[in-house]
């Protein structure tokens, strides 16, 4: 069989570090925008001293226009980014800059595929679907999480299915990125645990992914040590710059990790039960995370043993499998520690959902790249036993 080669994206420019914001309004002038679309929400956009106040104050003194929607809620639906499409032709604006986390930077680049590639974004569901470039785009990051700010994927879920689709081309990156320690330091504790978590999965499903190379390997080793030493720091002390830091970098490599070697059932799962019950992205991964991987380790334990190490776990003088089990447990010990809620019962998921929700996850845009293809049947027991709580399950 012929080796295998690899593509890798990114944004082209990435500003990290605290107090790089203020470079939001030279780098919009070095673009040629003229009047951006800042996509927010209500709360960042009052936030004095806030993100969105840094960035409209660094787009003045740059003299560049422009107008804000503050629409963004979690989980953007397709009513949002029509919202949005409906204001940019509205007030003749020329691109878009998104304030805030994984919500607001799908919400700018769901309007901007809809912008430039047709109205109807269900039918652009699926991987490299764009013909055309979408309005030029910045991603201001506010949490250390989903890594939307540097990838190709746009996640929106339809109102009217309750289902979450994603778009994944290389037109979705933002042609810029900035990532301010300084803007998460007052970011809610439970936030700050289920962006966390967003970002220590998206280390993790890279890792075990059948299209891993040596470059996302790399990347979700250091991530997944940052995270090790910082998420839990960062939600016990959210002043705690140190952990926020050593958290933005993390999100930053997991999210350059999976936006090449792509995710998992995880995801595939997650986004299912986000779409159907509302529920937070992070939150639904975190819940997620263990049994996936759980049922996931026969695919290749040695791998599952390796990232028992990169967690800080004693895995001298035991035998690969009883390493790879070590890994599941650290996984679920993380979750436990930064208050995430022990089943998905807790966050409304309804077992006469399940095989509807196992259907749709096989057909997510994610699933393709997990390291054991599995049936609906699979996926259903993985959710009966996340909702069970009952990591002694078996197949």
């Amino acid at each position: 069989m012929a080796e295998r080669s690899y593509d890798f994206l990114m944004p082209s420019v990435n500003f990290f570090g605290s107090g790089v914001i203020a470079k939001i309004g030279e780098r919009a002038k070095m673009l040629r925008m003229k009047k951006p679309v800042v996509v927010t929400d209500k709360f960042l956009e009052n936030l004095e001293g806030g993100a969105v106040k840094q960035t409209l104050a660094s787009l003045d003194e740059a003299g560049v226009d422009y107008v804000i929607y503050n629409g963004v809620e979690p989980n953007p639906k397709i009513h949002n980014i029509k919202e949005v499409k409906a204001l940019f032709e509205k007030e003749n604006a020329d691109s878009i800059i998104t304030v805030g986390g994984g919500s607001a930077h799908d919400t700018g680049k769901g309007a901007g595929i809809i912008l430039t590639n047709g109205d109807d974004i269900t039918k652009l569901a699926g991987i490299e679907t764009l013909d055309n470039a979408l309005p030029p785009l910045i991603a201001v990051n506010t949490t250390a999480g989903t890594g939307s700010e540097l990838t190709r994927h746009a996640v929106i879920t339809n109102e009217e299915t309750h289902l979450k689709f994603v778009v994944v081309s290389w037109r979705n990156i933002p042609l810029v990125s900035f990532n301010d320690p300084s803007l998460m330091l007052d970011v809610p504790k439970g936030l700050t645990a289920a962006t966390g978590m967003d970002a220590f999965v998206q280390s993790i499903e890279p890792y075990v992914s059948v299209d891993h190379n040596p470059i996302t390997d790399s990347q979700c080793i250091e991530a997944i040590k940052l995270i090790e030493t910082s998420l839990r720091e960062a939600v016990a002390n959210g002043h705690n710059l140190k952990a926020r830091t050593k958290m933005v970098e993390a999100e930053m490599l997991a999210g350059m990790a999976f936006n090449n070697a792509n995710l998992g059932y995880v995801h595939a799962m997650a986004h299912q039960l986000g779409g159907q019950y509302d529920a937070p992205h992070g939150v639904c991964c975190a819940l997620l995370l263990p049994y996936v991987e759980k049922y996931n380790l026969i695919a290749d334990p040695q791998r599952f043993a390796e990232l028992a190490e990169f967690m800080g776990e004693n895995t001298a003088g035991l035998s690969t499998r009883d390493a790879a089990e070590l890994s599941i447990r650290a996984m679920k010990q993380m979750s436990d520690d930064v208050g995430i809620p022990e089943t998905i019962k807790d966050i409304g998921a309804d077992p006469k959902d399940f095989e509807l929700m196992a259907e749709n996850a096989l057909k997510d845009g994610n699933a393709a790249s997990n390291p054991r293809v599995g049936t609906k049947e699979d996926i259903v027991k993985i959710f009966q036993a996340a909702y069970a709580g009952n990591l002694d399950f078996s197949f």
